[in-house]
């Protein structure tokens, strides 16, 4: 299992943290999704590969935007 990290920008309340939990939680291979809304990391578990394009376009559906 690899801890991998990414910048989630638009993110300003519990919500919006929730949000974007629950939407890589739903995201087959993900598990442990934390969310710092102070720096806008989230920080995950891979248990299987999942491509970085798919996080990307989940968490553009939710109204996010990931950063880099």
């Amino acid at each position: 299992m690899a801890e991998k990290k990414i910048v989630v920008k638009g993110m300003s309340c519990g919500h919006c943290a929730g949000t974007v939990t629950k939407t890589l939680e739903t995201t087959e291979g993900i598990r442990n999704v934390k969310v710092n809304l102070a720096t806008g990391e989230v920080t995950y578990e891979e248990v299987s590969p999942v491509d970085a394009a798919t996080i990307k376009d989940k968490i553009t559906k939710a109204g996010y935007e990931v950063a880099g």
